[in-house]
């Protein structure tokens, strides 16, 4: 009842938001058995209090439930009866963006688990309000360890052997946790380092019980309110949670990414170990190193932000355009900079479980989407928008990725003008929370695993002080680059075939000069605009003076 008092809710049983409670309410009541029916049908001999964790997962549900049926009123009733063009719509939009954010992190916080990771995932999305990815990037830092001896069970149970048996020593300490797994530090009984890493158990069991209700409230939401779409949300969440779950994948995807970059001396990925590793432990060999983003371990070890920068956008360029196979989770923990070595140092890629396999058809139209980009071709740019289902949204991709609109006149990487910064503030004043949603929903899948990928990746190299330039300028080169592979050949065919090597050189300096031809044209009109204005106002100066000397005169 105080929510009620709290939102002067219709006192109508016809009213959208009644209609969405009772549905919780009764969703509550199903949860409960499907809850205990889920832990029933567990094979999981590490669970042996099944009700209490049933129970524990209808009060999960039910904090999701209320959580999401008053964020939604929130929106519903705060906006209502306002323009949305008008300064009181975009304040009043900022505020519930700002309560519903608070209110989301703090499910995240309560229910821990799956819902951490959805939290995570959301927070890297760049499309989502800044007030959302501010808030749930707090998620990042806050898993925390199992008990060592649930992970022993887990180890033992997977192995089918005692760690003594395996392993000279084994850390029970973590060297580092996560929302699904820890990572323990170990040694073989052949003298080999390894890294171990543990899944932590009954999480299968979880996702099915928090999937069912995720997916229920997206759901509901559509069809009581179809402007507030969010369904394309928990869909690519639930598919890429499923894929972090096994482990056996997770290897396979390391393997592959290692042979793309075979010839790439800049990258380390880790080898795995299959003689200890099944579909809830992955054992891999240990690598040493600091996060990518620590500026001062960089430093410290006589290395160039700036450097690592290149390095890192380029190898993430080539998995994007060329490779189409992306490594869909590049957050500072799971990239590692390695001194040493005859390049000074190297990239040690971790975590393989989120990777993406890009349809062919999109890799290429993405790789024609940053030529056009580049050179801001409004029209290709619009053309691409309308087959990846977008339509008139896609004028918005050149400010998304690049930082400026389609008719900027400023150079490449140097952001918007004043005067293009208050045009393209207008045009959003104009879109409605519906709007963002139907854009988010409309985009390809692989889309959306590219945009996330970009978004941390340019978080990244912001913290390396790197230029926009940098990253925008590499996107550009491995996107020519892509246009010319051929995936029927070998994955390192950029390294290995000379001659499809040159042919995209020539393509990407073509490229480079008509980009340095524009930008030499437009600050050629500039200068010239200045130099108009400067020299009438030294005319109008001097004119004005002559009329003043002038009436002095006759006087």
């Amino acid at each position: 009842m105080k929510i009620l008092r709290k939102f002067k809710f219709p006192a109508t049983s016809k009213s959208p938001l009644f209609v969405f409670t009772i549905a919780g309410v009764a969703i509550t009541a199903v949860t409960s058995s499907s809850a205990v029916s889920v832990f029933r049908d567990s094979t999981s001999i590490h669970n042996p209090n099944k009700i209490a964790t049933a129970v524990e997962g209808v009060v999960r549900s039910s904090r999701a439930i209320y959580a999401i049926t008053v964020t939604v009123a929130d929106y519903k009733y705060s906006l209502r009866r306002m323009t949305a063009d008008s300064d009181e719509y975009i304040q009043r939009l900022t505020e519930v963006h700002s309560r519903s954010a608070k209110r989301i992190l703090k499910l995240c916080e309560s229910n821990k688990g799956f819902y951490v990771k959805a939290g995570q995932f959301v927070a890297t999305l760049k499309l989502v309000p800044k007030e959302y990815s501010l808030a749930l990037s707090s998620l990042q830092d806050q898993a925390v360890p199992c008990n060592f001896q649930d992970i022993k069970h887990v180890l033992t149970s997977n192995l089918g052997r005692n760690l003594s048996e395996i392993f000279l020593s084994f850390d029970e300490e973590p060297i580092a946790a996560a929302s699904i797994a820890q990572v323990h530090h170990a040694i073989l009984k052949d003298h080999q380092e390894v890294a171990v890493k543990v899944q932590y158990p009954g999480l299968k069991q979880n996702m099915k019980l928090d999937t069912m209700i995720m997916s229920f409230l997206s759901k509901s939401v559509v069809k009581i309110f179809p402007e507030y779409r969010f369904d394309w949300l928990v869909h690519e969440f639930v598919k890429s949670i499923s894929q972090e779950l096994d482990f056996i994948q997770e290897a396979k995807n390391s393997e592959r990414i290692a042979t793309n970059f075979k010839h790439n001396k800049m990258i380390t990925v880790p080898t795995v170990f299959w003689e200890f590793t099944t579909a809830q432990v992955l054992t891999m060999q240990f690598c040493k190193g600091f996060k990518v983003d620590d500026v001062e371990a960089i430093k410290r070890t006589n290395l160039s932000p700036g450097k690592v920068a290149k390095v890192l956008v380029e190898v993430f360029a080539e998995m994007i355009f060329v490779h189409g196979f992306i490594h869909g989770d590049p957050h500072p923990g799971n990239i590692l900079v390695s001194p040493g070595g005859q390049n000074g140092f190297s990239l040690v890629l971790l975590d393989h479980g989120n990777c993406k396999t890009l349809d062919e058809g999109f890799r290429q139209d993405f790789c024609r989407l940053w030529e056009a980009l580049i050179l801001l071709d409004s029209t290709k740019i619009q053309e691409l928008g309308t087959r990846f289902g977008v339509g008139q949204y896609a004028k918005f991709f050149p400010v998304i990725f690049t930082g400026r609109t389609s008719d900027s006149k400023s150079r490449l990487g140097k952001g918007m003008s004043i005067q293009e910064r208050q045009k393209l503030k207008q045009e959003v004043k104009l879109l409605r929370l519906e709007d963002v949603t139907t854009f988010m929903g409309s985009l390809p899948p692989d889309f959306l695993t590219v945009l996330r990928t970009d978004g941390l990746i340019r978080s990244i190299t912001l913290k390396l002080s790197a230029p926009q330039r940098v990253r925008l300028l590499a996107y550009a080169k491995y996107a020519v680059y892509g246009l010319g592979y051929n995936p029927t050949s070998e994955p390192d065919f950029v390294e290995k075939s000379m001659i499809s090597k040159s042919v995209m050189l020539v393509s990407y300096i073509r490229l480079r000069l008509i980009l340095e031809l524009m930008e030499l044209f437009q600050g050629v009109k500039k200068l010239k605009h200045t130099v108009c204005t400067f020299y009438g106002r030294v005319v109008d100066g001097i004119t004005r003076s002559v009329k003043v000397s002038s009436v002095t005169s006759i006087v």
